[in-house]
């Protein structure tokens, strides 16, 4: 494993993102590696301009986010992996520090799911809503688009080689974003295409509130990337609040435990960020890579 401990910069604000967690980036070419450092760079600074402005936690969690799933290298929104099928099933979440969530799962027509997820937390009396329909996009003013927007060449090729067994197939790719705003208000982001070549219909933690996405005023904001069975399994995203906020558990401690109990336990792999209420960072995986974007001393990190 290995985490990451940032203490608080000084700052009135922090944000921390990532673009999944699993393979291995020495085996990327310099150039590839370059198009995945620019891409976590961009949606860092969209998320940034946001907060340096004034503006809310979530309001910059789903601006950084939003710059994820319209980058087709991302596990997210244009480019996310595809089902056994051939189809882009997405699933996202947003949560903030008072208490309050939205989510989708099995989206198939919003352009940006995360931006659908925070409709849901703020035009709904719901929480969860699976496969929504385009005239309730409409009805919410978001863009829609035809399926077939979300498939790219890339990701169908990588279908194939995994169908053919030549190619094992990634459980990794989610995207994240937390962080806290210069009034101390929290939230979580997470969205994702889930695994290559799953069943129509599989839900990963992503959308389950306290496990993929979780946020608690005065505590912490989490998001995950990783197996996400196992992730649901082991509430992963709420067992962190959960032994920060009864134990007393500060947060590094609490995300290197909770990855210990109940992913190793699994055999299961992943990574997590997280933003305590201070300010304090805390980025790990115990997966080979993970893709984070995050400032460290003034300077910007966009991979650990």
């Amino acid at each position: 494993m290995r985490l990451i401990d940032i203490p608080t910069s000084g700052k009135d604000y922090t944000l921390v993102l990532h673009g999944g967690a699993g393979g291995r980036l020495k085996e990327f070419s310099a150039q590839e590696q370059a198009a995945y450092s620019d891409g976590l760079t961009e949606a860092y600074e969209a998320g940034a301009a946001v907060l340096k402005t004034g503006g809310t936690a979530l309001d910059a969690v789903c601006a950084t986010v939003e710059q994820l799933e319209n980058n087709p290298l991302f596990n997210a929104g244009r480019g996310a992996a595809l089902t056994a099928q051939g189809t882009a099933e997405l699933d996202a979440a947003v949560m903030t520090g008072n208490g309050h969530a939205g989510a989708v799962a099995v989206s198939r027509h919003a352009r940006n799911p995360i931006q659908l997820a925070r409709k849901v937390l703020e035009e709904s009396e719901h929480v969860l809503l699976v496969s929504p329909s385009e005239e309730l996009l409409a009805g919410w003013g978001l863009e829609a688009v035809e399926p077939d927007y979300f498939v790219t060449p890339a990701r169908l090729q990588q279908l194939a080689a995994v169908q053919s067994k030549e190619l094992t197939g990634s459980r990794h790719g989610t995207v994240g974003a937390v962080a806290v705003d210069h009034l101390g208000n929290l939230a979580a982001a997470t969205s994702t295409g889930g695994m290559v070549n799953q069943h129509e219909g599989r839900v990963g933690d992503t959308p389950i509130i306290g496990a993929g996405t979780f946020a608690s005023g005065g505590v912490v904001a989490v998001s995950c990337t990783g197996t996400g069975e196992a992730f649901i399994e082991g509430a992963v995203a709420h067992e962190i609040h959960a032994r920060m906020r009864y134990a007393g558990t500060n947060l590094p401690d609490a995300v290197q435990a909770t990855m210990i109990a109940e992913l190793d336990s699994r055999g299961a792999d992943g990574g997590i960020i997280a933003v305590g209420a201070d300010g304090r960072v805390c980025v790990a995986h115990n997966s080979p890579d993970m893709f984070a974007a995050f400032e460290d001393a003034g300077k910007l990190t966009t991979w650990v």
